[in-house]
């Protein structure tokens, strides 16, 4: 039998079962403070394809610990088949992110996610991602230190 949670039941399953960290601390922030939050370009654990912008909700993608970030994708923007190591999960904000597994960017293999959808991007799991007419936001949740490994180093972008 299939178990469906709902995403808010999952996302305290998952977020308190998650190990304690040093310096963890309240933190609530509305959309508007999110919004205002400084952003950078493609950070750790992205796919370094120029014009994401990325910003760090908790924690820090770089160290070992639970980490999340926002990161916002331009419309009609392609990412190349790439793996992280850590296992991460991740829920559409906006837009229609075009998802799909695989070793190379195949799109008869990509899933539309409308908002709130919900994904997952399995350690050294080979997965691409693409934006169509809209841009998309996306919050990513991992535990790292995390890290972003193209399957052809052909393709990794130049930041």
């Amino acid at each position: 039998m299939t178990r469906h949670w709902p995403l808010p039941l999952f996302a305290a399953t998952v977020l308190g079962a998650a190990p304690a960290q040093v310096g963890a601390q309240d933190l609530r922030l509305t959309p508007a403070e999110i919004a205002a939050a400084a952003k950078g370009g493609a950070g750790a654990g992205t796919s370094g394809v120029a014009g994401i912008q990325t910003t760090t909700l908790y924690g820090d993608p770089t160290k070992p610990g639970l980490y999340v970030i926002e990161i916002r994708v331009p419309a009609n923007t392609r990412i190349a088949a790439h793996r992280h190591r850590d296992d991460r999960t991740a829920v559409v904000i906006s837009g229609t992110w075009w998802f799909g597994y695989g070793s190379s960017a195949d799109e008869d293999v990509v899933k539309a996610l409308p908002p709130g959808s919900f994904y997952t991007e399995p350690a050294n799991r080979p997965h691409f991602a693409l934006t169509r007419a809209e841009p998309v936001v996306a919050f990513i949740t991992g535990v790292g230190p995390t890290d972003t490994q193209f399957t052809d180093p052909a393709r990794t972008p130049n930041p």
